[in-house]
């Protein structure tokens, strides 16, 4: 077999900057951590174009900060910018259940119907982790469903930068038995195509992750 037939067999390289994205996002890097290009070359199997490229691109995105003769570093959000973010992801959040409403097909209410079950399930048996995937998983979904292009790409990049804090408040005490509800609330306007009550019940969840974050600061 040539080495060009075993290049175009080889599977895809994950992309580097999604998998620094998300290694911020679930705190495998601390918010101040420096991020040494050899280190991170070492770690993920990448030359250290590809790093420094992916560092641009997390810098531009707001994840990551250059600072004179010190490199990069993982940018750390405070509770007044999450804050911020959480406002300006309710419109956007609010239009991609709207669009979810409108354009739910059989298969895709089969679908969320799965994820409102575990979401059940998962907070019955105290499952936070699991509830924690469910809760990105319908998120994922509505986002495919709705077929806003631009309100995803926006979202994903907003959502990147205040997901550390997000991830603290999942797991405070009792918090799965007040957003559980409001989760399943949004997944059942969408599921009965009513893009008035999906709105608002994004914007009442997304309204009490607001609140929680000032009680933070």
């Amino acid at each position: 077999m040539s080495t060009t037939a075993i290049a175009q067999d080889a599977p895809p390289r994950p992309d580097l900057a999604q998998q620094l994205r998300e290694a911020i996002q679930n705190a495998e890097f601390a918010p101040h951590q420096r991020l040494i290009e050899a280190d991170l070359s070492e770690r993920y199997g990448a030359s250290r174009a590809s790093v420094r490229t992916a560092l641009l691109t997390l810098t531009n995105e707001g994840l990551v900060e250059r600072l004179p003769n010190k490199g990069a570093r993982v940018r750390a959000i405070t509770i007044e910018e999450a804050v911020e973010i959480v406002e300006v992801r309710t419109g956007l959040e609010s239009l991609v259940a709207r669009k979810a409403a409108e354009r739910l097909s059989d298969a895709d209410a089969a679908a969320l119907h799965a994820v409102r079950d575990g979401i059940t399930a998962a907070v019955a048996s105290g499952d936070l982790v699991e509830y924690s995937r469910l809760n990105q998983e319908m998120d994922r979904r509505l986002r495919e469903v709705s077929g806003h292009a631009t309100a995803v790409q926006l979202l994903e990049r907003l959502r990147a930068q205040s997901a550390r804090h997000q991830f603290r408040l999942g797991f405070l005490p009792g918090r799965a038995a007040t957003s559980a509800p409001e989760h399943i609330a949004i997944i059942d306007a969408v599921l009965a195509r009513d893009p008035d009550a999906a709105e608002a019940a994004t914007r009442v969840h997304l309204g009490g992750i607001i609140e929680l974050l000032r009680a933070m600061d």
